[in-house]
């Protein structure tokens, strides 16, 4: 067992693990640590605690101190930099004509580098931008090409649920989201239903799949085949939370489909829950 504390960088963000050197650490402190991207100022997430050592990768890197009046400080000024910075490269993008839209501005604590984030519909030639913002701030600079879901992280802002965006307020990092996942929870295929404010697929259809998944376990899907009290029949609509069915009896096709509750049919033939090349094609680029 190692002694931990766990430390993230963004409000919602990734927790890693950092050795206290002999600190005691409380929840919501900041404390100075060395990174791969220089000397950064994080926040406690996870006060002192015992970890197995398998849970961790080592070497592990010990904390440099708990942040003083000094670092709070220096944290403040690179904030208002930031607000500088981010300004005079939009200046910049405008001047030169590029492609791009600048979504966030990141000084390094010591403030050896700057990280320009941007998003861009293809590739930017950026080199003249890079050497005009190096030569009026004179530190390293870096730019960043980010996705529209890392975009929506950073900006935040409100979803179609009238909710703040879950990736700006608990998401730590962002899981596969497919087609599929709607179809099998019986949402309308639709870019405005399913798509959320970046224009990807919701990241909330993950949260309920594993019960949708489930339920379909224990639910005949659409064109299975069963046997009910009134006959054999086909399952033309399902309703996977209610558990009822509506079921077509093959002695009279031509009628209105019975209800009946899953408990009550016997299963002869599942159906199929597929993706069409055609549905693919059409809302293949919003996974």
């Amino acid at each position: 067992m190692t002694e931990v504390i766990g430390v993230k960088f963004k409000e919602v963000g990734k927790v890693y693990y950092f050795d206290p050197a002999g600190n005691k650490v409380e929840k919501g402190q900041r404390v100075i640590v060395e990174t791969v991207r220089g000397v950064e100022c994080g926040i406690c997430a996870a006060e002192n605690r015992q970890v197995p050592d398998e849970e961790l990768v080592k070497p592990l890197k010990a904390i440099l101190r708990v942040a003083n009046d000094k670092d709070l400080r220096t944290l403040e000024e690179n904030k208002e930099k930031e607000k500088r910075a981010f300004e005079i490269c939009k200046e910049k993008i405008e001047q030169f004509g590029l492609n791009m839209s600048l979504t966030e501005v990141e000084y390094t604590f010591d403030g050896s580098k700057i990280l320009f984030f941007y998003t861009a519909p293809e590739r930017v030639d950026f080199r003249e931008l890079v050497k005009r913002l190096a030569g009026i701030f004179h530190v390293r600079i870096e730019l960043r090409q980010i996705g529209v879901r890392d975009e929506a992280k950073m900006l935040g802002g409100l979803g179609p649920c009238g909710r703040p965006f879950c990736c700006k307020e608990f998401l730590h990092d962002f899981t596969p989201v497919s087609i599929k996942m709607a179809k099998e929870q019986g949402l309308s295929l639709s870019t405005v239903k399913i798509s959320g404010t970046c224009g990807r697929l919701m990241c909330c259809l993950k949260f309920e799949q594993e019960s949708y998944e489930y339920l379909l376990k224990h639910t005949p899907k659409v064109g299975a085949v069963v046997d009910t009290d009134e006959g054999r029949g086909v399952v033309v609509t399902n309703n996977l939370l209610t558990g009822m069915l509506s079921v077509r009896l093959d002695r009279s096709p031509e009628a209105a489909p019975i209800s009946v509750h899953r408990k009550n049919v016997r299963l002869l033939r599942d159906g199929q829950i597929r993706v069409n090349k055609e549905e693919l094609a059409a809302l293949g680029d919003l996974e």
